[in-house]
């Protein structure tokens, strides 16, 4: 059944579509794997088995009826939604204890795409509260864990997603990503997470207007990825912001003569020792697959990080921000710093944070103006402890106190530059066993090739959760 469950989505839709499988099978074997690995993990919130086992029956009928053609892309796959969207007539917690358990009357438009495609909702992830952190616990759910090392965060806010992923208890995952929220928790659990271009992707009101804002997939392998990619994109009427529908079809499978600019700290950032050994190796792969690598410096200082924070708090922060005294005392401690922080920020202090961001695209244009893709550590660290709180917490990194919310990850930079595409894979593990992964970026839009490179990049190392691969946490029986 573990086996099952830890099947790529390419895999199980082929042996679908041969009648070599059935999604009730499938199905129960996520369920089962779920079981055993909730609470230890704690990845998940609701859980919605008996109705995934009817879809999967459903599912069953389609594929085994007189022809093995299937309308729906992803019919018979389990999905994990994050709890943050919404899904009609299921409640939406966001981690908090001011939510209430009251259904939705309307499903976001990511999560139609889901639905539409035959994805089975099977439960819904665990984020931080109202997506505000990096790593994932609230004070409504406790604290999600790292299933390579339970002592470890997964991440967030997608971190819950990422969980699910590397424990096996989903084959696909959405997430939502602000300031790196889909490729911190996929760097941290080994899997991969894509943030696509602003406006691929629809987004719920109203942070749909708010650049820094995306949605995307989270998967086991980059072809995973990739597909789940292709059924989310695309414009949808309750997201004017929304760009025509451009299906991701990488080219040549080789990388031979790609440029690749390579970064290990952005300009700025303090690295732990195991993450830059880990970039050398991503260097040494792409430059025996053919690839031409070069070391570059870019001129940004912590002002870009400030800028970003100043940008999340003043729209993010302030959104999240209770009208009541009593409420403020229900979040969980960096919930209410950041909202308290968000309330601070002046328009003088946004309009900084924006001519900031302006710089920083003119200096990175400069850079991609010569090279097909940009390669730098998703994380400055494998992972923080899984009970760490950025609200009442300090955080120190290769010696260097750093800010506890983002000052741990090299994600939010390409949420300010948000029409760069950016895939997060993951290349070796650390002492700990956390994984440790790479970013790619490309040039605005340029989706294709950052997975040419990345499809490259997993053939030659393998992907993460291959048999004979090291495995993840296992509960004993």
């Amino acid at each position: 059944m573990t086996q099952l469950a830890y099947l790529s989505a390419s895999e199980i839709l082929t042996a679908y579509r041969q009648r070599a499988l059935s999604p009730v099978e499938v199905v129960d074997a996520v369920i089962a794997r779920s079981r055993q690995t909730e609470p230890d993990v704690n990845a998940l919130t609701y859980t919605y088995f008996d109705q995934a086992r009817d879809a999967a029956r459903e599912a069953e009928k389609r594929y085994m009826g007189k022809t093995a053609d299937n309308p729906f892309p992803l019919d018979g796959i389990c999905v994990a939604v994050k709890d943050s969207g919404h899904i009609a007539g299921q409640p939406t917690s966001a981690g908090s204890l001011l939510s209430k358990d009251i259904a939705q009357p309307a499903t976001s438009p990511i999560n139609q795409r889901v639905l539409r495609a035959g994805g089975i909702v099977h439960a819904r992830s665990a984020t931080p509260e109202y997506s505000c952190a990096a790593v994932t616990l609230s004070k409504r759910w406790g604290i999600t864990r790292n299933p390579w090392n339970l002592d470890m965060t997964p991440g967030g806010s997608s971190g819950g997603a990422a969980a699910a992923l590397a424990a096996g208890s989903a084959t696909l995952a959405t997430g939502s990503d602000i300031a790196g929220s889909i490729r911190i928790p996929a760097a941290c659990c080994g899997v991969v997470g894509y943030k696509p271009p602003r406006g691929r992707n629809p987004v719920d009101a109203p942070f749909n207007l708010d650049t820094y804002c995306h949605t995307g997939p989270m998967a086991r392998t980059v072809a995973d990825a990739l597909l789940f990619q292709n059924v989310l994109s695309g414009p949808h009427a309750e997201d004017p912001t929304t760009l025509p529908y451009q299906r991701i079809a990488p080219g040549d499978a080789s990388i031979k003569g790609l440029r690749l600019a390579v970064s290990s700290d952005l300009g700025f950032f303090p690295v732990d020792p195991e993450v830059v050994a880990s970039l050398d190796k991503a260097i040494q792969l792409f430059t025996d697959l053919g690839a031409r690598v070069e070391e570059v410096v870019l001129p940004w200082k912590a002002d870009v990080l400030d800028a970003t924070l100043t940008h999340l708090r003043h729209i993010f922060g302030t959104s999240i921000a209770p009208d009541t005294a009593e409420d403020w005392e229900k979040l969980t401690p960096y919930a209410r710093s950041f909202a308290q922080a968000g309330l601070e920020v002046t328009p003088k202090d946004y309009f900084a944070a924006l001519t900031t961001a302006g710089a920083a695209a003119q200096s990175f244009g400069a850079v991609m103006s010569q090279y097909d893709l940009f390669i730098c550590p998703t994380t400055t660290v494998p992972a923080v402890a899984a009970d760490f709180d950025p609200g009442s917490q300090s955080l120190q990194v290769a010696g260097q106190t750093v800010d506890p919310m983002l000052g741990w990850v090299m994600t939010s930079p390409f949420n300010m530059l948000s029409t760069h595409p950016v895939l997060s894979v993951p290349v070796s593990q650390a002492e700990n066993q956390v994984p440790i992964a790479i970013q790619i970026v490309g040039r605005p839009f340029d989706e294709a090739t950052v997975f040419q490179a990345a499809l490259a990049f997993e053939a030659e190392r393998g992907h993460w959760f291959a048999d004979d691969a090291p495995q993840p946490f296992l509960p004993h029986p």
